[in-house]
C-alpha cells in the first residue's frame, strides 16, 4: 500500500478541539479525486478534548493516521514525527486551526512534483493576522532575504509542500519549535534547491494562538542567525565586519589627523578586524568543504 501513496499531508495539532474536525473536512473536500494519499495528524500532547475527536475521526477516515506525543514537544517535533512516518515522497503540511486555504493544497502539490519545495506565501488577498506579528516579520523577512540573496515573501508559512528527502537531509538542524519552517526555507534556498513561493490567503485562526510574540520573535532571530552562519557565513557575518571596519577606519583617521599618533585602541580594533575577517573566511571554507 505504501508504494501506492502519491503524497502525505501532515497536520501538527495541539489543543485544537474547536477546529481540527473542520480542517480535516476542508482537506477531504480539497483532495477528493486526487491520487492515492494519506493524512497524518500529529497530536502533540493535547490536553483539551482533541484526542477524543481524533479517535472518532480515525474510525471514519480510512486514509487518516494519528500519531500521539505523550507530552507537548513542539511544532517542529510534531512535523518531524509526521515526516518519519510518511509513506509519500511529497510532504504537504498545513495547520489545524483553519487559517490556511486548504483548497489550494492540490495546486501546491502539483507544482511541487517538478520542484523541491513550494511555499504558500501569505501575501495574497484576504491575509489577516495580528499587527504585533507583522512588525517583527517585516524586519526578519528582509534579514532572511539578504541571507538568501533573493526575495523571500514569507519566511515561516505553515502551508507548504516539500520532498521528504529534503527534510530528512536537514533533520539534524531543524528545530523542534515554530522555527522549523524558517530553517527549512533558508536551508533549501541557500543550498540552491528549487523553491517556489505561491501567494495565498490567510485567515484568522479558530481558538487561541500558541504563538508568543516576544519570546518566539527572539527565538526566530536566534534560529535565523544560526542557520545563516551554517549555510551562508559570509553574508551572515558581513554586517558585523562592515560595522567593525567603519569603526576601525574612524579610529585610525582620528589618530592620524588629530592626535598624530597611533593609539592602542586603534591597534586593538585593527587586529580584531583582521581576526574577524580570517574567521569569516575560515567559516566559508568549512561551509564549502561540507557542501562538497
Amino acid at each position: 500500500m505504501a508504494k501506492d501513496i502519491s503524497f502525505t499531508v501532515i497536520i501538527p495539532c495541539y489543543n485544537e478541539q474547536g477546529s481540527i474536525e473542520a480542517t480535516l473536512g476542508e482537506i477531504d473536500r480539497a483532495l477528493a479525486g486526487s491520487p492515492p494519499h494519506e493524512i497524518i495528524i500529529v497530536d502533540d500532547g493535547s490536553v483539551d478534548g482533541t484526542d477524543a475527536i481524533l479517535k472518532e475521526l480515525e474510525r471514519n477516515h480510512p486514509e487518516l493516521r494519528v500519531i500521539r506525543h505523550l507530552s507537548n514537544r513542539g511544532y517542529g517535533a510534531a512535523l518531524k514525527s509526521g515526516v518519519r512516518a510518511a509513506s509519500g515522497e511529497l510532504i504537504a503540511i498545513t495547520d489545524a486551526d483553519s487559517t490556511y486555504p486548504n483548497e489550494r493544497l492540490p495546486e501546491l502539490i502539483e507544482l511541487c512534483r517538478k520542484r523541491d519545495m513550494v511555499v504558500g506565501a501569505r501575501v495574497g488577498q484576504g491575509v489577516t493576522y495580528s499587527k504585533i506579528r507583522a512588525l517583527p516579520k517585516y524586519f526578519l523577512k528582509r534579514w532572511v532575504s539578504m541571507l538568501a540573496r533573493q526575495p523571500v515573501p514569507d519566511i515561516n508559512s505553515g502551508m507548504r509542500v516539500f520532498r521528504k528527502d529534503l527534510a530528512e537531509k536537514f533533520f539534524g538542524i531543524l528545530p523542534n519549535g515554530f522555527s522549523f519552517t524558517i530553517t527549512i526555507t533558508l536551508a533549501a534556498i541557500t543550498t540552491f534547491r528549487d523553491v517556489q513561493f505561491v501567494p495565498i490567503a490567510y485567515h484568522r485562526r479558530v481558538g487561541k494562538s500558541h504563538i508568543r510574540p516576544i519570546a518566539d520573535t527572539i527565538r526566530f532571530v536566534q534560529i535565523i542567525l544560526r542557520t545563516g552562519v551554517y549555510f551562508a557565513p559570509v553574508r551572515a557575518f558581513f554586517p558585523l565586519f562592515a560595522a567593525l571596519a567603519l569603526v576601525t577606519a574612524g579610529s585610525l583617521a582620528y589618530d592620524i589627523f588629530f592626535l598624530d599618533n597611533l593609539t592602542d585602541k586603534s591597534v586593538t580594533l585593527f587586529l580584531f578586524l583582521i581576526n574577524t575577517g580570517l574567521f569569516i573566511l575560515l567559516a566559508d571554507m568549512i561551509d564549502k568543504r561540507i557542501g562538497d
